[in-house]
């Protein structure tokens, strides 16, 4: 089973290699689905951080997943607004 599960840092690395591609880029639409790609790779991050005892791998993924939500969110275009002044 823990072969199984050691495995799963490699589809998590390639996805989250994917992600940052993806919302670094000026569509919003393959921003969109980066945001969507990194929540997929915290997923695995912490499926594999759990019983491999990678506890900070496991509270950064739980961090960055709500970063990831932040971005992905500011990705809706239903929730544009005007930009803000200072």
């Amino acid at each position: 089973m823990t072969e199984i599960l050691d495995l799963l840092q490699w589809p998590a690395m390639a996805l989250t290699v994917a992600a940052a591609w993806l919302v670094a880029s000026s569509r919003k639409r393959k921003r969109n689905i980066g945001f969507w790609l990194f929540l997929t790779s915290n997923v695995l991050w912490v499926a594999w951080g759990i019983p491999a005892s990678a506890y900070a791998v496991v509270v950064l993924q739980i961090f960055l997943a709500g970063l990831n939500l932040r971005g992905l969110f500011k990705t809706d275009p239903a929730r544009e607004r005007a930009p803000r002044t200072v």
